[in-house]
């Protein structure tokens, strides 16, 4: 199948070379050349006066555009109407098209290719490479008739522009099922995702899996426990609570606790971690930091390492059973990912584990507690009492003081079932959404490869 036949650049376009003086008593407008193939912008207007290099060059409408360093990114494009007159530094180049030869509008065309970009790549694979003048005359692209450009460029708008409706709808659609995902996660808590299981499972008096008072009656139980065995500091024990969580209403047959009721909450001191570690990319057992800290999981492709012996020396930071971890300091603050790894790992000191008490593991559901912190109303929980600073920072007792709703057990579990039967449903349907988007850059780009074939030109025949 024949194709367009091809130019180099300096066929259809010269290089201007021409620099003009700024006066200190003119405004000028500035352009901007976004990366990625984005176009051409206004970066602002200023003063001559405050313009230090008095010699710049002047852009015009209908322009080639070419960054020197940023080429490489996608640096380029062409200089709309609203442009013309802006000023650039010598940093940039300006390439004047013979419009007899080649329309503005099918370069665009062709700057939505990879036509150009992959010629600059061959020419500067390093981060430091950068495009001379000549090296931009040199490209070499295809170059049909005006009549078929003409034709390229209807075709193509007509695509991208039901390619950009389809975007639109795709991340509308995007928007509404992030919605549905917090409306689960908030009915869950509420208890109305399990209204019709706490009707044909009413409470049984003293049976944990049936009755919350008696759950937390022996979570109290187990604490006094640990007290007495001098295996947990003595404080306060959790009260019986039926109410509310700020403005959550709890069902009636559920009680309130806190996060230090039923989990201990720890972190690895600062000079313990300067004293004491050492990451390396390579070693025995893996550091969670704030960064490996995702919802529900841990992403695990980043992961540092200490050595043994030094985790056995801050044995209280090591993970060892299912626990909560959230990062409590820095840009990820109060993000929340459930651990339950079989092998041992540790906490780097940017990251808090929520671990049930011994003897206590049996009666929290972590990933209740999970789903819990990652609706809108835990994360209002997690930063009610953070104070708004340079370093914005969770202490541990703003965490113990987080305040959970804590149904019986066997509804827990039946909780949680049910969110995750929903959220894999959301999730089924966020891959048929991205899996369509996909396709529809898919379609753009085979118009593209259609058009270049000469197939327009055939048809035209």
């Amino acid at each position: 199948m024949n194709r367009y036949p091809k130019v180099r650049l300096h066929e259809i376009a010269k290089y201007r070379k021409e620099f003009m003086t700024i006066k200190d008593s003119e405004q000028y407008k500035r352009c901007r050349v976004q990366l990625h193939k984005k176009g051409i912008v206004l970066r602002d207007e200023v003063a001559g006066g405050d313009i230090k290099t008095k010699k710049q060059r002047v852009c015009h409408e209908d322009d080639f555009l070419v960054a020197e360093m940023d080429a490489k990114f996608g640096g380029y494009g062409i200089v709309p109407k609203e442009l013309e007159g802006a000023i650039v530094s010598s940093h940039y180049y300006l390439f004047q098209l013979d419009k007899n030869k080649i329309k503005p509008e099918y370069l665009l065309v062709l700057i939505d290719t990879d036509v150009i970009q992959n010629q600059i790549k061959a020419k500067g694979s390093t981060n430091y490479s950068r495009v001379s003048p000549l090296e931009v005359l040199d490209f070499e692209i295809p170059c049909p008739k005006i009549r078929d450009q003409d034709r390229i460029i209807t075709k193509y708008l007509l695509s991208k522009k039901i390619v950009q409706n389809l975007d639109r709808e795709f991340t509308i659609q995007s928007h509404l099922l992030t919605k549905l995902r917090q409306s689960i996660l908030q009915e869950a808590i509420e208890g109305k995702l399990t209204a019709d299981w706490r009707r044909a499972n009413p409470v049984r008096k003293g049976d944990p899996d049936y009755d919350a008072e008696a759950l937390l009656a022996k979570i109290i139980v187990e604490k006094q426990t640990l007290i007495r065995n001098r295996e947990l500091k003595k404080g306060k024990l959790p009260k019986f609570i039926r109410s509310f969580i700020g403005d959550l209403t709890l069902p009636i047959e559920w009680v309130k606790v806190k996060a230090d009721d039923i989990y201990f909450v720890t972190k690895l001191a600062g000079f313990e971690y300067s004293k004491h570690v050492t990451l390396s990319a390579i070693g025995e057992i893996p550091v969670i930091r704030a960064q490996n800290v995702r919802k529900l999981h841990i992403y695990k492709r980043n992961l540092l390492y200490i050595d043994r012996k030094t985790s056995l020396l801050l044995d209280r930071c090591a993970l060892t059973q299912q626990c909560l971890l959230v990062t409590f300091i820095g840009a990820g603050i109060g993000d929340i990912a459930l651990f339950d790894e079989k092998e041992r790992y540790h906490l780097a000191p940017n990251v808090a584990k929520m671990e049930p008490f011994k003897g206590c593991d049996q009666m929290v559901n972590n990933r209740l507690f999970n789903y819990f912190l990652l609706s809108k109303f835990g994360q209002k929980e997690i930063f009610k009492h953070m104070k708004a600073t340079a370093q914005p920072s969770l202490s541990m007792e703003t965490i113990r003081d987080i305040d959970f709703p804590l149904p019986p057990l066997a509804e827990q579990r039946v909780i949680v079932e049910r969110i995750e039967k929903l959220l894999s449903m959301v999730d089924e349907l966020e891959t048929q959404v991205k899996e369509r988007k996909d396709q529809t850059a898919m379609l753009l780009q085979s118009v593209l490869r259609e058009v270049f074939e000469a197939k327009l030109e055939q048809e035209s025949a």
